[in-house]
C-alpha cells in the first residue's frame, strides 16, 4: 500500500458520496497540507458542509494525517495555493503520489516528479483491490459527478472503459 498526499476536491468529492474508506483501504496513510485542512474541515464546517465533519472524523481515527509544509516550492504556473501546498509537502517527505483532479496542478505535480493520480483513480483502485464490481462502480461514479464533480466527456469514457477492463480481467 501506498502513502499519498491529497489535495481538497477528491477529499470532497470522496466524503460527499460517503466513499473516503476507498481511499482508506487503498493508501496506509494520507497527507493532507494545512490549506487543505482549512479549506475541507474549517471552512466546510463553518457553511454547513456534512462532508467536513466525515474528513475530520479520518483525520481523528488517525489515518488522515495533518502535515505541516516547511518549505514551499515554487513553479513558473500558477496554481491555487493547496494544490501547490500538496506538491510542495509530497517533495518534502519523499511521497510520490499526489491526488489532485485539477489538470493545471497534475501538470505541476508531475514536473515535480509526482506522480498525480484523481478521484476516478481512486474508485478504479476499488475496482482493480475487487473492492467493488462494474455496477457498484458506475453507480459510485454517478454519485460524485452527481455531486458536483467535473469530468470531461473523454476522461469520463477513458474512466468507465477502464473499469470494465478491470472487472474483465478478474473473470
Amino acid at each position: 500500500m501506498d502513502r499519498i498526499v491529497s489535495n481538497a476536491t477528491p477529499l470532497i468529492y470522496l466524503a460527499k458520496t460517503d466513499k473516503l474508506n476507498l481511499l482508506k483501504a487503498i493508501a496506509d496513510q494520507v497527507y493532507i497540507p494545512n490549506a487543505v485542512f482549512q479549506e475541507v474541515v474549517i471552512e466546510g464546517k463553518r457553511i454547513g458542509e456534512k462532508d467536513a465533519y466525515r474528513v475530520e472524523k479520518c483525520i481523528n481515527q488517525g489515518w488522515l494525517n495533518i502535515q505541516k509544509v516547511n518549505n514551499l516550492l515554487s513553479f513558473d504556473f500558477s496554481v491555487h495555493f493547496g494544490e501547490l501546498e500538496v506538491i510542495s509537502l509530497a517533495v518534502q517527505e519523499g511521497i510520490k503520489k499526489v491526488l489532485i483532479d485539477d489538470a493545471k496542478a497534475r501538470s505541476v505535480a508531475d514536473l515535480a516528479g509526482l506522480q498525480p493520480v484523481g478521484t476516478p483513480w481512486v474508485i478504479l483502485q476499488a475496482v482493480k483491490n475487487r473492492m467493488m464490481d462494474f455496477d457498484e462502480f458506475l453507480s459510485t461514479l454517478e454519485s460524485i459527478i452527481h455531486s458536483g464533480f467535473y469530468l470531461k466527456d473523454e476522461v469520463y469514457i477513458k474512466v468507465i472503459r477502464k473499469a470494465r477492463q478491470l472487472t474483465e480481467e478478474q473473470q
